[in-house]
């Protein structure tokens, strides 16, 4: 399965609930956590012993759409902060992209905070899908170098494969097995070259 532009993707990422700000006043019902990092290597697959992996570029959230995003529980469900009223606010600062949600506004808000403050969830999940993207075959890394939209943001139960998803996992499970398939045909023609003693200057 080949990652395309319009193919909806997810990551997980740890949350945790805000207690107290500088001046030691608590911040009831906020959390925060990073959904994504920048230059920093996920192994997405693992085949044969290599590992396929993923880096975001730090430009790659430049010109996405993310004005929409909103804020639930295992991406469903009624929105428990939204980004157009300020209550969910997603920021590219020099690490990454930050989450931060006020989950004030709703009896679900305040009942999932609870939740990750009692350590109940630790984990969110969010939705995107990629425009741009490189390939380094001889790294086996895919480097995500432009988002053309977040969808939502979810605290989630179990998340999907430590952090990549299966649309993730398949195009790197693709990947892996093509580059064994052309390897093996390679193998194969050096050794019906050698077997009949014509080499590849001959052929």
């Amino acid at each position: 399965m080949a990652i395309t532009p319009e193919t909806r993707d997810y990551r997980t990422f740890e949350v945790r609930a805000l207690s107290a700000d500088g001046s030691g006043e608590e911040q009831k019902y906020r959390v925060e956590g990073y959904a994504a990092v920048f230059d920093e290597e996920t192994v997405l697959y693992e085949y044969d012993g290599i590992e396929y992996k993923e880096v975001i570029d730090r430009n790659a959230f430049t010109g996405a759409e993310m004005r929409d995003v909103v804020m639930n529980y295992n991406h469903g469900g009624k929105p428990v902060a939204v980004a157009y009223n300020v209550t969910l606010q997603l920021t590219v600062d020099t690490r990454g992209l930050r989450i931060s949600a006020d989950l004030s506004g709703t009896e679900e808000g305040r009942r999932l905070y609870e939740e990750i403050r009692g350590g109940y969830l630790d984990q969110m999940s969010f939705a995107f899908t990629v425009n741009k993207q490189e390939y380094d075959r001889a790294k086996h890394l895919r480097r995500i170098t432009g988002f053309k939209r977040v969808f939502d943001v979810a605290a989630v139960d179990i998340p999907a494969y430590d952090g990549t998803s299966i649309a993730a996992r398949s195009w790197a499970k693709a990947e892996a097995e093509r580059e064994h398939a052309e390897a093996d045909k390679r193998r194969k023609l050096e050794l019906k070259l050698k077997t009949y003693g014509i080499t590849k200057e001959e052929k």
